[in-house]
């Protein structure tokens, strides 16, 4: 069956089949990742954007998951890495030097180490850019500045900046200094966040990195938009879509005009690893106990938030029963099995029906849900992948030999 998030019936039918098979070869919490709604992401990018000179690169840190690499450098699709262990990934998997974008901070604290010739390199600072230039002459990498734009700023605390990128009096002077360098100098990038709400940030965002580039007398070959689309299919704790403000169509605009703003592009680049990788997977867990509380059901399961879904922790996605309960919905709570109160990977009516034994699939799962997966108390899950035929294990749970065996013994 194809995957379709316009038919949400389908998604259900889509992962309820993937599953069940698995429930009598694995016992749960276990992840299931898919290529296929990877695939209708891609073709739904270019249904929209296909007009554009447009690539895409997988945000590795998204979805650090082997098979997903091989397929996507399979498809001869590049990859974009912000750490030197998703870089030694991305090479131990056959992605050459010219296919890895380095991103992220402090990078040359660790990039000389590891350095290809070739590579695509976006500075973050003004040290980082003072101690990696000689290598980047070198190496004859393609290089880039990443500027903090008006647009950028702590979630949590939105009166104060991200610690990434330049300020723009500092991207002017970087800039001016590596052409007199005789840098490679081809890129400018910023990143937004991961749910971007709008077109309208992407928009202002280029519009004030133009103005850094013209001040800084600078014609970009490639334009680096990072950020990452709200992806479909998920609410926020409040019960609102998180892409409630967000359309395609609109972006393509943006991108039309961002090839006006920057005329000497060739092109545009993107990182949506939220929007490309959320839906491909699902988290499974077993309700192992069931606790009646005077104004709440309670669910015990083998799985949750604490080890495995702390984007619940701000996030609502669908979770569904198998096998499929119906009846009278009552508020319940979905706990996982971890001694923290904390641990609660959903709050709402659910069919009273639901029992010890039953499984539950919380959706969405696809993104940063294995990169901030803990061992606490437990070890860590299970991970199928099915690569759009068939559906192998490419990790086994985690037995305590391995989890208490990490320590050296006195």
């Amino acid at each position: 069956m194809q995957f379709s998030f316009q038919h949400p019936s389908k998604v259900r039918r889509f992962w309820r089949g993937l599953v069940r098979p698995l429930l009598k070869e694995w016992s749960s919490p276990f992840y299931v990742f898919s290529a296929s709604p990877v695939q209708q992401a891609l073709a739904e990018l270019d249904q929209h954007f296909g007009h554009l000179p447009i690539r895409h690169w997988l945000s590795c840190k998204t979805q650090p998951l082997r098979p997903l690499l091989q397929w996507w450098r399979r498809a001869e699709r590049p990859i974009e890495v912000v750490s030197e262990f998703e870089f030694r990934a991305a090479l131990a998997e056959g992605f050459t030097p010219e296919r890895i974008l380095i991103n992220g901070p402090a990078k040359h604290r660790w990039l000389p180490a590891v350095a290809r010739r070739g590579l695509r390199v976006n500075f973050d600072s003004p040290a980082e850019a003072r101690r990696l230039t000689p290598l980047a002459k070198r190496l004859g990498w393609t290089c880039g500045v990443r500027l903090l734009t008006r647009e950028e700023f702590d979630p949590e605390s939105p009166d104060f900046a991200t610690q990434f990128g330049f300020e723009p009096d500092e991207a002017v002077v970087a800039i001016q200094a590596l052409k007199r360098a005789n840098v490679r100098l081809e890129t400018i990038h910023f990143h937004l966040r991961t749910n971007v709400a709008s077109h309208g940030v992407y928009e202002r965002a280029l519009a004030h990195a133009a103005e850094i580039c013209r001040v800084a007398q600078f014609a970009p070959r490639f334009v680096d938009l990072g950020g990452g689309f709200p992806p479909p299919g998920v609410l926020t704790r409040g019960g609102k879509a998180v892409d409630a403000q967000f359309d395609l169509q609109p972006m393509a605009g943006v991108y039309e005009r961002a090839l006006r703003l920057f005329p000497s592009a060739r092109e545009l680049w993107l990182e949506n690893g939220r929007w490309l990788l959320a839906r491909s997977g699902v988290l499974v867990v077993r309700i192992l106990d069931v606790k009646e509380r005077p104004k709440v059901r309670a669910l015990i399961c083998d799985g949750g938030r604490t080890m495995n879904a702390l984007v619940s922790n701000w996030e609502n996605h669908e979770l569904l029963a198998l096998p499929e309960r119906r009846g009278t919905a009552t508020p319940t709570t979905v706990h996982g099995p971890t001694c923290m109160a904390f641990d609660q990977l959903a709050r709402r009516p659910l069919p009273r029906t639901l029992r010890a034994g039953d499984h539950l699939l919380w959706l969405e799962a696809g993104a940063y849900h294995l990169p901030w997966e803990t061992a606490f108390s437990h070890g860590r899950a299970a991970v199928y992948w099915h690569d759009g035929r068939r559906t192998r294990l490419v990790r086994r749970a985690e037995p305590f030999r391995d989890w208490w065996g990490q320590w050296r013994k006195s």
